[in-house]
């Protein structure tokens, strides 16, 4: 009886290994397929030309989303400014004063902001900051990806800051620093690595955002200075392309594919770059 027993155990343990690996290796091949068809079809398409020039006028070949490109640095540089230094101050908060009641909302009101539609904010950004003044810009697309950085921001920084040891805050007080000061120069250096990566998750998170875009920012296939004008990116640019009869365009927005791809994926490398320089992982 005992064998038998000893024999479904072990049957079990390697029927659940393989079930388990050929999940981690279902995942990571869809990474790895969606990456391959898009240096497939989009890497024939990279050149310098793509970086450096504007887009050609309809029916001409060639060209590039250099105006793209620079709007999406400037679009994510709005939602920075905008967005992370709420998260973080909100998620300081909850971590070192907030009680039980007002903590427990605040909580649940970022999580439901964090399932919003993206569309549902746009709509919301539209109606705040085009409406008024009747046209579309750079501002308006900002604070529209500003607003979903804000929740991954708060929740990372609240985790991030609990998982900071008990004793520094202690041994910092003992010394006779105040609140704000142990939170200033103990607590926050001690969980920067893990707040910066929350930061730089969150900017990647909204760096592929296409619907709030359409309703603020739309597009512009010039150059656009300033902060008042419609302004181009890569997720709208590769949305507008994909849907036209052109060939060129097609090749073209699976160029823009691959760079906003990798630009995640460079964020995301960052991230593990961060944590493993600052060793935040093997201190706490």
């Amino acid at each position: 009886m005992n064998r038998i027993r000893l024999i479904w155990r072990k049957s079990l343990n390697v029927f659940m290994l393989t079930m388990t690996g050929v999940a981690a290796l279902a995942v990571v091949s869809v990474l790895f397929l969606i990456l391959g068809y898009l240096i497939v079809n989009g890497g024939r398409s990279l050149n310098w030309a793509f970086f450096t020039q504007l887009p050609k006028p309809v029916g001409e070949v060639g060209g590039g989303m250099a105006n793209a490109i620079v709007g999406s640095l400037k679009l994510l540089l709005l939602a920075a400014l905008t967005g992370l230094p709420i998260g973080l101050l909100a998620g300081v908060y909850l971590a070192e004063f907030g009680g039980k009641t007002f903590s427990f909302i605040t909580r649940y009101t970022t999580d439901l902001l964090n399932g919003v539609p993206s569309i549902v904010i746009g709509i919301f950004a539209y109606s705040l900051f085009v409406l008024p003044v009747k046209h579309f810009s750079t501002l308006a697309g900002g604070f529209a990806l500003g607003i979903m950085v804000i929740p991954i921001t708060v929740r990372s920084t609240e985790e991030f800051l609990r998982a900071v040891p008990g004793t520094l805050r202690e041994g910092a007080m003992a010394l006779g620093a105040s609140k704000w000061r142990t939170i200033a120069t103990v607590v926050l250096p001690a969980a920067s690595g893990g707040i910066i990566t929350g930061m730089l998750l969150a900017l990647a998170r909204v760096a592929g955002e296409t619907a709030p875009l359409l309703f603020t920012a739309f597009s512009n296939r010039y150059w656009s200075p300033g902060w008042t004008q419609p302004i181009a990116s890569l997720p709208v640019m590769i949305y507008t392309y994909a849907i036209a009869p052109y060939d060129d365009w097609h090749r073209q927005a699976w160029a823009a594919g691959l760079v906003l791809l990798a630009l995640v994926l460079l964020a995301n490398l960052g991230c593990r770059f961060v944590l493993n320089r600052r060793g935040f992982t093997r201190s706490v």
